[in-house]
């Protein structure tokens, strides 16, 4: 049964929600709404979606696999590719197995919002004036809650590069593979175990070092990613060794992940082969290629887009320490 901080909870996220719709709505972004139920999941290595076999019980359809979306990407770049004039927002649940701890639930609630013609400095200006609107507008949280955090304008803008080599004194650019990162990371006091690999070795150092230190004094947008990590960003025109990707942390917590959209629909199909590689690696299941989405990257427009995850935003302006404080149904009760 919802305790009582829940359910004031449940009254932040109804201020929440209205805040954010007010200031999309108001920025001439068009709500829309996707289906939670796909053929295909997305194909990030580390993430594993809940599979929801379709069993026909009339002349329509064949048996075969279906899955609840791990987010709305897909489907939102495919509008942006069959003529959505304009930008998009949507609120929507997401889904992601195995995923429970303090700061995540294997359900659980996603803004995304696309703005064609623009870069990631746009949708880094647009999340922040969406967020300071939603501080501003919050309902009353527990003791110790400071929702003018989210307030606290500009954001600071990092370059990875920058962050490493702020927090532990390696420099990217000096360690180009994983044995030299590796090196250096281990003469900083990183932990790397057995790890080789650049994007490995990496991790191990912004866990263990960088990350718990972001976004103290005010959210911190970290931006250009090494190359390698792109996921569906483009790379950096004038320094292709990065990528246009961003992530928002407050207090030591993602919360936000974005892009500059990659629209070359030959690399974004060369990097989904790379991942399905690395899936069946790690002995994940390989999920099909969704040539629905292939061949509409082609055609988006330039455009850039980023996903926020509410729960944790709650939890920020609610002052709660863990993420079961801000659903009424929170899945430790029966996982």
């Amino acid at each position: 049964m919802p305790n009582s901080v829940q359910w004031r909870a449940a009254f932040g996220r109804q201020v929440l929600y209205a805040a954010l719709r007010r200031f999309f709505v108001g920025q001439g972004y068009l709500e829309v709404e996707t289906p939670l139920l796909i053929p295909t999941p997305g194909m990030e290595p580390h993430i594993t979606a809940f599979e929801a076999p379709f069993v026909p019980e009339t002349e329509v359809g064949q048996a075969r696999p279906l899955y609840l979306h791990t987010s709305p990407e897909y489907a939102m770049k495919r509008m942006l590719a069959d003529g959505a004039h304009g930008p998009l927002f949507q609120i929507c649940k997401v889904f992601r197995n195995g995923e429970v701890s303090v700061t995540h639930n294997p359900e659980f609630t996603m803004l995304e919002f696309y703005r064609p013609h623009v870069d990631y400095h746009a949708i880094m200006a647009d999340l922040e004036q969406a967020l300071a609107e939603a501080g501003r507008s919050a309902a009353p949280g527990e003791p110790g809650a400071d929702p003018s955090f989210f307030t606290r304008l500009p954001y600071e803008r990092l370059t990875v590069r920058d962050a490493v080599l702020r927090a532990t004194g390696v420099d990217l650019r000096a360690c180009p593979d994983g044995p030299s990162l590796k090196r250096a990371a281990e003469a900083a006091g990183v932990r790397t175990g057995d790890a080789t690999d650049f994007d490995d070795v990496f991790f191990h150092l912004f866990l263990q070092k960088v990350e718990r230190g972001l976004g103290h004094e005010r959210p911190t947008f970290l931006m250009e990613y090494p190359a390698s990590m792109a996921s569906l960003s483009r790379l950096k025109p004038g320094d292709p060794s990065v990528a246009e990707r961003v992530e928002l942390y407050a207090k030591g917590l993602e919360l936000a992940n974005g892009f500059s959209e990659l629209t070359d629909a030959a690399e974004q199909r060369a990097r989904f082969v790379e991942e399905q590689a690395l899936r069946k690696a790690l002995g994940r299941t390989v999920y099909p290629l969704d040539e629905r989405f292939l061949e509409a990257v082609g055609r988006m427009p330039p455009a850039a887009g980023i996903a926020v995850g509410l729960d944790r935003i709650l939890m920020l302006l609610m002052g709660a320490s863990s993420i079961t404080e801000v659903l009424l149904f929170p899945a430790h009760e029966f996982v």
